[in-house]
């Protein structure tokens, strides 16, 4: 990757705090939009996170034509076809997506749908082929980990042919991503410490891969902060409006610093492994991502970058007693320290074995799969086939 020149795009608005859902209806009006859609799940509507939206719209006179609840953890093609259809036949003019990131995922999906016509999402797969901006679109995440609300990928199942389909384009980012804390405070613990573990894995990769630049490496150094010093606080008072919210906005750094800097191998692997072994994404960069730093540093690669995050990871006084040519060391220690803690909260797990999914013979499939993701291309060191097992084995247990 050049060093010499780079690219950082973000222009989605974002409204974070508490009461920040009361805003929504001024959004919606300042881009002439007055009948949204709401799309989400049964879980998010049946713990009530909905009635906040639909409350505060209501109160404002913004009459929302119709709720879809049903999107499932893996989203579809056909999901995407029959809300796009749902969206003509209530005459909305605008998506208010709430939920984690299948949700959002969708919700992406059908915007594009609505605003080009038509009802085959796969012709607008690929990255770059959408060439106009879409219907009005917000985001309100329900979860503290996919950073979704400010990515311009989305990932759709196509079930009939086995396939995931990648989206890519700034024409897929919200208009606005609404970040309020009540959306997060009925998380439980391992959905809790599973989605702060994926944002973890987002800002550290983004910080340590080939296309890091100065702009990812200040949001990614601040979310591995607000994440050290909130989640284990967060895990042991759930209630903690103010850790929510830091944590919540942890996820919205990472997200804007990987979309923007790539990210490497705990990806390729985790993409591998949730397709193959169907584990939620979270678990799988949780898994990974001790094991992966490690074969970085091995191979020489990453040292001063994961020496420089020993400090947002582990604070000054871990950081200054430190010997310099041991904090890179240090700091893969400090993640291993953070997933044993939330293995004592919530027994997530720690190894492949752990999770009592995931077959040792299957093992050579996910490294066969992880070689082809793209992810791949930006990790600071090389991998082949036998390296990608070794890592896979170290993982196992």
């Amino acid at each position: 990757m050049s060093k010499g020149f780079y690219e950082f795009f973000c222009p989605v608005k974002v409204i974070a705090g508490e009461a920040a859902l009361e805003h929504i209806p001024f959004e919606l009006s300042a881009l002439g939009a007055s009948r949204p859609l709401l799309i989400t799940d049964k879980g998010v509507r049946g713990a009530g996170l909905t009635d906040y939206v639909t409350t505060a719209c209501d109160e404002s006179g913004v009459a929302m034509v119709a709720v879809f609840d049903d999107v499932p953890p893996d989203s579809s093609t056909e999901v995407v076809k029959e809300i796009a259809e749902l969206y003509r036949n209530s005459g909305a003019d605008s998506i208010i997506a709430v939920g984690g990131g299948s949700v959002i995922d969708t919700s992406k999906g059908v915007n594009v749908l609505v605003s080009e016509g038509g009802d085959d999402i796969a012709k607008y797969s690929g990255a770059g082929v959408l060439k106009r901006p879409l219907k009005p679109f917000f985001v309100v995440p329900t979860t503290a980990g996919t950073g979704s609300e400010v990515t311009s990928v989305a990932i759709i199942a196509d079930k009939s042919k086995g396939v995931k389909l990648p989206f890519g384009s700034p024409f897929l980012l919200p208009n606005a991503a609404i970040i309020d804390p009540r959306m997060t405070l009925t998380l439980p613990p391992h959905i809790t410490a599973a989605t702060a573990m994926d944002a973890l894995t987002h800002a550290t990769e983004a910080f340590t891969c080939l296309a890091k630049n100065p702009l990812s490496d200040a949001y990614a150094l601040s979310a591995i902060r607000k994440i050290s010093d909130n989640l284990l606080n967060v895990m042991d008072n759930p209630k903690d409006v103010e850790g929510r919210l830091e944590l919540a906005q942890a996820s919205t750094m990472a997200g804007i610093a990987f979309s923007n800097s790539m990210v490497g191998l705990v990806h390729s692997l985790g993409h591998a492994l949730g397709a193959i072994c169907h584990l939620p994404h979270g678990l799988c960069m949780s898994l990974f991502l001790p094991y992966v730093l490690e074969y970085n540093l091995s191979k020489d690669k990453s040292r001063e970058a994961l020496s420089e995050l020993l400090l947002p990871l582990a604070g000054a006084e871990v950081y200054a007693r430190t010997p310099e040519g041991q904090r890179a060391e240090k700091a893969i220690e400090t993640i291993r320290d953070l997933r044993d803690e939330l293995y004592e909260r919530c027994k997530l797990p720690r190894t492949l074995e752990e999770t009592g999914k995931v077959g040792r013979d299957q093992l050579a499939r996910i490294a066969d799969m992880a070689l082809d993701d793209g992810s791949i291309m930006f990790n600071p060191a090389e991998a082949d086939f036998d390296e990608v097992l070794k890592v896979l084995n170290l993982a196992w247990g």
